[in-house]
């Protein structure tokens, strides 16, 4: 039996320092970027005013729910729920965001897709699981850390109504 991933907190202060640490790393200039939703918002919004990156766009990525044969469910073709235009992306150095790679499916998706419409697509994550990575020695072209923890970042803290009026007791 497979045990539960430990889980890490990130708190904002991490954040910014594996945005800093990122930021030296990108080897060109990007003219576009694509965030991929909903992880790669925020770490793609900070890296966007960092880089000064005016040409933003999102991708949507949903794979169908897994099927009793955890292997096939792997092999599943994604769902593009939301895509920019192939001439948003055409001819452009495009960096790609998202804040985890895993299992690499999701953003292995969007960075072929972005190359199929004939931009040229880097990816950047700020935690690397190599543990989960289903793409062998391929990897994120930019990381700010290697984990084998389930990462839980500020943005998905619980921040219910709940939440806010017991701050205020």
């Amino acid at each position: 039996m497979e045990s539960e991933p430990r889980r890490e907190m990130i708190t904002w202060d991490e954040i910014d320092r594996l945005i800093d640490y990122l930021l030296p790393q990108f080897h060109r200039e990007f003219t576009a970027m694509v965030m991929i939703t909903r992880g790669g918002i925020i770490p793609g919004g900070m890296l966007a005013e960092a880089m000064n990156i005016t040409h933003i766009l999102t991708a949507a990525v949903d794979f169908p729910a897994q099927m009793e044969n955890q292997r096939s469910s792997l092999m599943m073709w994604p769902e593009f729920i939301q895509f920019p235009a192939d001439d948003k992306v055409r001819g452009r150095p495009t960096l790609i965001v998202d804040d985890v790679w895993a299992a690499g499916r999701t953003i292995t998706a969007v960075k072929n897709r972005v190359s199929a419409a004939g931009g040229f697509p880097e990816t950047c994550v700020l935690h690397f699981n190599p543990y989960r990575n289903l793409f062998g020695s391929v990897r994120p072209d930019y990381y700010a850390a290697i984990t084998d923890s389930f990462i839980v970042y500020p943005w998905e803290v619980d921040r219910g109504t709940d939440q806010v009026l017991l701050g205020e007791i």
